[in-house]
């Protein structure tokens, strides 16, 4: 790969441009195992591996940009959140976050449960062997073919989200000669510290029946009467990416109020509450997530306290974590192509992906990391933004991070923590082919979802 030099943007201690102060890491071949999946390494020749594989290889092999799962690493990560949550909670993977058919099939194996939101998810969670009832079937406007799959199939719960849904599912499951399982979501108010996006407890947005001015009571009271329903439970989801236990904390609180408020109206204990999942994980080394087994001893701990003080039996939890499995599990991988060093402010290092592949950065202003990982360097560091190949002025990768002065066009770098929400949410803009997804596990490299092509663009393009 040509190492050629070019002039250099700005080094060692930077301001950048925003105003805040930030210094370089004092060595830039170091890889932060906080961020990165357990498997990866850098080798004695300065290049990185995952499950025992130089990127280089895998990049002749695989091609860029690409995904790289640590299948291991993946399948540690949900056996620790079963062991944590144990036999008297469920563990429902988010399929949002990232789903295939191997995913269902490891969670399967591991002994989790699947989350889904739509048909499509659906279907890739029976085809590859996951029992109905272990899958719950959340969305805001499920349509009436979904319902119908859902409940024909035996889906272990469906999530209400709404007072026509209610009435729809009990019908649909009344005419199929069934009773369908369901909990009831809830907006409870919580004020999580995250994204506008991608907080959804506060009343304002388009999840859930809010507890406020007696909603989720009238919910509860209108399915306890429908033949077509068994009421399991609540539901509650407050937000994504969040590292502060404080708003769970107020949620089951509530959560369970509504429970008491239950009980008292109807004579009922509701045996379930499921209060989501939006575990925040390390993109960067600031960010400090919590254990699986902290988070279920927290957790366990405020819903045991809180129906203590109701005077309720303390009822199953369900959690839903999907980035917090999946997210830390895989990396992408760029090949470096042009270099733009803008005096003054920084340098922009232009990669063959960009935007169809991780929207996060442009959607939800995320920060990541990023390495030089096909060699090591001696080089001093520069301050650079990675950004996409795609003709728009947001398509940024990496907002700012130091990347040695002497990177160069063909070098390979990666950005890790792009398990979750980084191949769902990719796009053919530009008419961009979405990466392949490629699990690495013990020396041995397989494609779980392949790249796209060409051919993949025009055969959905009539004419």
């Amino acid at each position: 790969m040509s190492r050629s030099a070019h002039p250099a943007g700005p080094r060692h201690a930077d301001v950048l441009p925003e105003g805040h102060y930030t210094a370089p890491p004092t060595d830039l071949n170091a890889l932060d195992a906080h961020v990165w999946s357990r498997t990866v390494t850098r080798n004695e020749d300065g290049v990185v591996t995952v499950g025992g594989i130089e990127v280089t290889r895998l990049a002749e092999e695989f091609g860029t940009p690409a995904y790289f799962m640590d299948e291991a690493d993946f399948r540690a990560r949900c056996r620790a959140w079963a062991d944590a949550f144990g036999k008297d909670a469920d563990v429902f993977y988010a399929g949002k976050a990232f789903l295939s058919r191997a995913v269902v099939r490891w969670l399967k194996e591991e002994g989790l449960n699947l989350d889904v939101c739509s048909g499509g998810e659906l279907t890739t969670a029976l085809d590859a062997g996951m029992p109905a009832e272990r899958i719950a079937f959340h969305g805001n406007n499920k349509s009436v073919e979904e319902i119908e799959r859902a409940v024909r199939v035996g889906v272990g719960r469906i999530v209400l989200d709404s007072f026509q849904e209610i009435v729809r599912v009990a019908h649909i499951a009344q005419s199929l000669g069934k009773r369908q399982r369901v909990q009831i979501r809830v907006t409870v108010g919580v004020e999580a510290h995250t994204h506008e996006f991608i907080a959804t407890a506060h009343e304002d947005q388009k999840f859930g029946i809010a507890l406020a001015g007696g909603q989720a009571a009238e919910a509860v009271r209108r399915a306890l009467k429908l033949d077509g329903l068994e009421l399991i439970g609540i539901h509650s989801h407050i937000g994504s990416q969040i590292f502060d236990m404080a708003g769970f904390e107020v949620s089951a609180r509530r959560v369970v109020q509504l429970l008491a408020e239950v009980r008292d109206e109807h004579g009922v204990e509701l045996p379930e509450i499921d209060l989501g999942g939006g575990l925040g994980i390390a993109y960067v080394s600031e960010d400090d997530p919590s254990e699986p087994y902290e988070i279920a001893k927290a957790l366990s701990e405020i819903v045991t306290r809180e129906c203590e003080a109701a005077g309720l039996t303390t009822p199953r939890i369900s959690v839903e974590p999907g980035r917090a499995v999946v997210g830390p599990t895989a990396f992408t991988l760029y090949q470096v192509g042009t270099i733009k060093p803008l005096d003054g402010l920084r340098t922009y290092v232009s990669v063959d992906g960009g935007m169809s592949d991780n929207i996060r950065t442009a959607l939800y202003d995320a920060d990541y990391s990023v390495a030089l990982v096909s060699r090591t360097s001696t080089a001093e560091p520069m301050l650079v933004r990675v950004v996409g190949k795609h003709c728009e002025s947001g398509d940024i990768v990496v907002r700012d991070a130091f990347l040695p002065a002497d990177l160069a066009p063909g070098d390979l770098i990666a950005v890790p923590a792009t398990g979750a929400y980084c191949r769902s949410m990719a796009s053919n803009y530009n008419h961009a082919l979405r990466p392949p997804v490629v699990a690495v596990k013990d020396g041995e490299a397989r494609v779980i979802v392949r790249r796209e092509t060409e051919e993949d663009l025009l055969r959905l393009d009539i004419g």
